[in-house]
C-alpha cells in the first residue's frame, strides 16, 4: 500500500509540476491565490524535484514532509478563496490540464494526497 500511494503522490506532483512548467498562463493563475510572480516560476521546478524525490524514495521522509506541506498550503488558499465567496478562479493545479474552478472537489482530492503522504511517512 505504501508503495502506491508514494507512486501516486510523487506522480501527482511530478505532473502538477510538468503542466504548469509548460503553461505560459501558469504565473497569471496563480496571482488569483496570492502567489507572487517569483514564487508562480519557483513552484512547477519545486513540485518536480519533490514528485521525482518521492517516487524514487530518496530523502526519506524530508521530500513526502515538503510535499504533504505544499499540500496544506495549495488547500489553506483554496479553503480561504471558497469562503470569500464570489467567483471561484480555475484550479489550474495542473497548469491548463485543469481549468474549472476550484470547488469542495479540489479540497476532497488534496485531503485524499494528504492522506497518502500519511501512509508513505507511517512506512
Amino acid at each position: 500500500m505504501e508503495l502506491v500511494a508514494r507512486i501516486v503522490l510523487g506522480g501527482v506532483f511530478l505532473l502538477s509540476g510538468a503542466t504548469k512548467l509548460v503553461d505560459r498562463s501558469w504565473p497569471e493563475s496563480a496571482s488569483a491565490f496570492g502567489l507572487p510572480r517569483l514564487g508562480a516560476l519557483a513552484l512547477p521546478p519545486v513540485e518536480l524535484v519533490v514528485g521525482a524525490l518521492i517516487v524514487v524514495g530518496i530523502g526519506g521522509a524530508g521530500p513526502v514532509l515538503v510535499g504533504a506541506g505544499l499540500l496544506v498550503g495549495f488547500t489553506a488558499a483554496i479553503l480561504v478563496l471558497l469562503a470569500r465567496g464570489g467567483e471561484a478562479p480555475a484550479c489550474a493545479c495542473f497548469g491548463a490540464w485543469s481549468r474549472r474552478p476550484i470547488s469542495g472537489r479540489t479540497v476532497g482530492r488534496n485531503v485524499v494526497l494528504l492522506a497518502m503522504a500519511a501512509v508513505t511517512l507511517a512506512a
